[in-house]
């Protein structure tokens, strides 16, 4: 067996729809033994976790699958793999930054309290 990396992609839907269309595009870890059983396996679970359920504003929302658009095979897993990268083109760099370490402090403040937590 191998392991995959699935680019599972779901269309979000509002309401009667009328409203920017949305898309969430999803990275699986899909164990296989070959790419085509990998995308299948993707499809499936695609399809499984496809969602409807009422919104804060009593309005539908449909989380609907569309298709699995990458597969890629994890040869050598080993620490601090690379399993994603996109580059940016920001138009206001300083706010990007800032929103970057702002991130960055609340996961450092946050992972240190639930060692203190667990210790």
């Amino acid at each position: 067996m191998k392991w995959y990396i699935a680019k599972i992609v779901y269309r979000i839907i509002c309401g009667d729809g009328n409203h920017t269309p949305q898309f969430d595009e999803q990275l699986r870890l899909v164990e296989a033994n070959d790419t085509f059983q990998a995308f299948q396996k993707a499809r499936l679970i695609g399809h499984r976790e496809q969602d409807n359920f009422m919104n804060e504003n009593n309005k539908p929302v449909r989380w609907k699958f569309l298709d699995v658009t990458e597969i890629t095979e994890m040869s050598n897993l080993s620490d601090g793999l690379e399993i994603y990268s996109q580059i940016k083109e920001e138009p206001e760099a300083d706010m990007y930054l800032g929103y970057i370490k702002r991130k960055a402090n609340y996961l450092q403040q946050s992972s240190l309290e639930q060692v203190v937590y667990l210790n």
